[in-house]
């Protein structure tokens, strides 16, 4: 029969001791642990933004010849008549700052579609597009003016937009008698949160 030693039970005490710490830090909450991490960190959507969410609207699918998937993290949002991409959460990720005039702006450029649209016959599409920061006061939307564009062969309407604050956003475009209005987050630059002890 085989003796204890205290080298034995001082391993067995460390082992557990090591066992408990890895309980605990799993049962942390991700925030906690990306607060003191240093990892990037995405502020949530206030309650007060109501951003459009693909299980808000009813489930649009473009008509053939259009793709039926938006892409990853994003669904479609319209109709037939016009319509767009947005991301799941309502939340433009990953946006970059640019000086698009006289003053910094964050910039998105935005996919529009519109069955029959041809671009061919209309290298500038009459789609006109606005903006308003509807949780503060903020600088007006910038817009550049709407261009043509090809994804996968299939023509596509394209504006360039400068937010010019972050927050809740709300986007209306209009083309002819076809209006589509949607609101987004506009998040800040992701940052680096420090923790606090």
């Amino acid at each position: 029969m085989a003796r204890k030693t205290y080298n034995d039970a001082a391993t067995g005490s460390f082992m557990l001791l090591r066992l408990l710490s890895f309980l605990c830090l799993l049962s942390l909450p991700q925030g906690v642990l990306a607060q003191h991490s240093g990892m990037p960190t995405r502020e949530p959507v206030p309650e007060t933004c109501p951003v459009t969410k693909r299980d808000q609207t009813s489930l649009f699918l473009p008509p053939p010849p259009y793709r039926t998937k938006a892409g990853n993290g994003r669904f479609w949002f319209g109709t037939d008549r016009l319509w767009t991409n947005l991301p799941d959460n309502g939340i433009l990720p990953e946006l970059a700052d640019e000086m698009t005039s006289a003053h910094p702006a964050i910039s998105e450029k935005v996919f529009w579609w519109r069955q029959g649209y041809d671009a061919r016959l209309e290298p500038r599409p009459r789609l006109r597009v606005t903006g308003k920061r509807i949780d503060s006061p903020a600088p007006p939307l910038e817009v550049s003016p709407t261009t043509n564009a090809f994804t996968q062969n299939i023509a596509a309407m394209l504006v360039g937009i400068g937010f010019p604050a972050n927050g809740c956003w709300q986007i209306s475009a209009r083309y002819d008698d076809d209006e589509l209005t949607f609101v987004i987050w506009v998040a800040a630059p992701l940052t680096t949160a420090v923790g606090h002890y």
